[in-house]
């Protein structure tokens, strides 16, 4: 029996246990392939190990895709985390190859995938707090986002998430620096059902813009009574978990 007389549903499972590059591969063999590979119900989950695997043409975008991460572990990622006035011209080069990528693809993702469910999205040095704060907006049913190592991430995706994540039950902002102790209380006064991990994002040294250490104290405010919260996982409106 040839492969083609299997009928759809057998194919969608077949093309369901390779990963993309292979589907990408037997989809090229025939039309009818081609219309498997196309199908928007093939690709309910999407996992990206590298920023430039965010370019390549072997997966779709669509209304079935529940499942998003994108899970970029390289010493590239130390670039992408240094202030940008401190960067070298050298480190602004690397940076430039690849600093849009991220922002890019979740544009597309806002305008493609309005059932998108959950998010994950570590090592992205480059994702801005306008970027996440309008897939709040264009993905209404989001229930998870978790953030891990994004440098740009500020109180302002916190700000987002309680204004527009209606359905959002889990929030992760660990090792995201330039989160301050004061705006994820406000989360938690905000948001009292959501449970929320923030590991050393509140202890850690926030960027500082030349102008503006002298003040820093205004800008990242400490929490009420000068005291900073957990570092360890803690669930919104609850006491901190080991």
């Amino acid at each position: 029996m040839h492969i083609t007389q299997l009928n759809r549903e057998c194919l969608l499972c077949l093309f369901s246990f390779l990963d993309k590059d292979s589907r990408k591969s037997l989809s090229r063999t025939c039309s009818q392939l081609r219309d498997v590979f196309e199908d928007p119900t093939l690709w309910p989950l999407l996992h990206f190990r590298s920023l430039t695997e965010l370019k390549k043409d072997n997966f779709r975008l669509g209304p079935a895709l529940r499942s998003l991460s994108i899970c970029w572990h390289s010493s590239r990622v130390q670039v992408c985390s240094i202030e940008d006035w401190l960067k070298s011209a050298f480190q602004r080069s690397i940076c430039s190859q690849h600093e849009s990528l991220v922002n890019d693809f979740l544009l597309q993702v806002c305008n493609r995938c309005p059932n998108l469910a959950s998010v994950t999205l570590s090592g992205c040095g480059h994702v801005t707090d306008d970027c996440l704060a309008r897939l709040l907006l264009s993905c209404p049913r989001l229930r998870a986002l978790r953030l891990e190592n994004c440098a740009r991430v500020t109180n302002r995706t916190l700000a987002a998430v309680a204004a527009h994540g209606r359905a959002l039950q889990t929030l992760h902002v660990d090792f995201c620096r330039n989160v301050s102790a004061a705006g994820l209380l406000r989360l938690r006064a905000a948001c009292p059902s959501l449970t929320l991990s923030a590991e050393h994002s509140a202890a850690m040294i926030p960027d500082q813009p030349p102008l503006a250490r002298g003040c820093a104290a205004s800008v990242f405010p400490a929490a009420p009574g000068g005291q900073c919260l957990p570092h360890a996982t803690s669930s919104c409106g609850g006491r901190a978990r080991d």
